[in-house]
């Protein structure tokens, strides 16, 4: 396993310092000046961006959340003008509205070095065929993993909509060694191999990248034993280049891409900074992302950052522990980052009232799955068969489109809120107002 960009990835802590502040104090002027967002933010606490000169300064500067994020839909957060964009990515919003990412072309070769850094500390080099297994609504993160795959001039099996079983197949006939997935899907594909006749040393596969979800140390242990593959990972969110903010080494760190942000943790609750080595809610700024900056952006995941800076793998960079819980109820759906409220939102939007429901979140064959119980209101209830099924597929329809998860929705009268919980482990309800 080798370092990508020696120069940036192995300097000295006082040089990353200097950069980090150099970079930040750009953008905190180049903020101030084009995002009316931003700037209301610090006029609001009484500070310009001339007082912003250490990088202990930048708590002075108030939070951004998600709901900032949308509530600014579309472009009210780029930073330049719509004709210097290329890309426009966007996430399903938690106020009805979806957040809207920009990038630049300059963002864009960015986001294929940190992503580049990834693959060549998993140990992914030009001999490897690196083969991209994401859902629907990871398909912009798989379209930057595959550039950056290319970069570093693997050989490159892109995403495809196919059937678990061709996918296999493909994985089998062209040779693949490196997956690059979600750890859901890789369990999922260690069910299915039996069931198709494959046994992993039929396989050429070497390495396994898995992103977009929480790894646990018991998965990683599982997946490695299993397929006889070395697991790597990486750290990111949709607001910000992907899996591209923390990177893991071969000795198990997951460094921070220090020269391209700044991450903290707070206290949720208090917002106040904490020291390293204490758990709370990680918060990242952006430090040279052209037309979507983000400064100290709560990301609702908890973790802690390392008290040692120095790394046996030769990078001075911060590290992380890989994030496992989160502040708020945000669901992860093979990949797919969904929050209950969205749910919410097209529900209401499809009926005329607003019922009581539940969602169950579960696995079927390690495959996250999600079923929606409308519940008890008799104005749902039709003896039109086709209007019932009109609306249910209405709905289902509306989850594919807006959040790119598929859903089972029943319409149901006689079960209560109590029934499904006894049925179920994970269950989120919603009731009447």
């Amino acid at each position: 396993m080798g370092i990508y960009n020696r120069r940036y990835e192995t300097l000295s802590k006082e040089e990353i310092e200097q950069i980090q502040i150099e970079r930040l104090t750009n953008t905190i002027e180049r903020v101030y000046k084009n995002v009316s967002f931003y700037q209301n933010n610090m006029k609001a606490r009484d500070i310009t961006p001339k007082e912003i000169i250490e990088l202990k300064d930048l708590c002075r500067i108030g939070l951004t959340t998600r709901e900032d994020l949308s509530y600014n839909y579309p472009y009210g957060l780029f930073a330049v003008p719509l004709k210097d964009i290329v890309r426009i990515n966007s996430t399903s919003g938690i106020t009805g509205k979806p957040t809207v990412v920009g990038y630049t072309k300059t963002d864009l070769g960015l986001w294929v070095e940190l992503l580049s850094r990834l693959y060549v500390s998993s140990g992914v080099t030009a001999n490897d065929i690196v083969q991209l297994s994401f859902v629907y609504g990871l398909s912009n993160w798989g379209r930057s993993m595959r550039v950056a795959a290319e970069n570093i001039e693997a050989s490159v099996i892109p995403m495809s909509a196919l059937s678990n079983e061709k996918e296999v197949m493909i994985m089998s006939d062209y040779k693949t060694t490196c997956l690059v997935s979600t750890p859901t899907s890789v369990l999922h594909l260690i069910q299915l191999l039996p069931e198709i006749g494959i046994k992993p040393k039929d396989l050429e596969l070497k390495k396994g990248i898995l992103v977009s979800e929480s790894l646990s140390g018991e998965d990683r242990e599982t997946i490695e034993k299993k397929l006889k593959i070395k697991v790597s990972t990486g750290y990111g969110i949709p607001e910000a280049m992907g899996p591209g903010i923390a990177y893991e080494c071969e000795e198990g760190r997951l460094h921070i891409a220090e020269d391209h942000f700044i991450v903290e943790v707070i206290d949720p609750k208090t917002e106040e900074v904490l020291g390293r080595g204490e758990e709370g809610e990680l918060v990242v700024s952006t430090i040279t992302t052209k037309a979507y900056p983000l400064i100290r952006f709560r990301t609702g995941d908890i973790s802690t950052i390392s008290t040692d800076n120095r790394c046996p793998c030769g990078r001075n960079l911060l590290s992380i522990e890989m994030p496992m819980k989160r502040t708020d109820d945000l669901l992860s759906v093979r990949g797919v980052k969904v929050y209950p409220s969205q749910i919410k939102k097209i529900i209401d939007d499809n009926l005329d009232e607003t019922p009581p429901f539940a969602i169950v979140h579960h696995k079927v064959k390690e495959l996250d799955e999600i079923d929606i119980f409308i519940v008890g209101v008799e104005s749902l209830f039709s003896d039109e068969v086709r209007i019932l099924e009109a609306m249910v597929s209405s709905i289902k329809d509306d989850f594919w489109e807006i959040l790119g998860i598929r859903a089972a929705v029943r319409l149901v009268e006689h079960i209560t809120m109590e029934e499904i919980r006894k049925r179920n482990k994970d269950v989120i309800f919603f009731d009447k107002e």
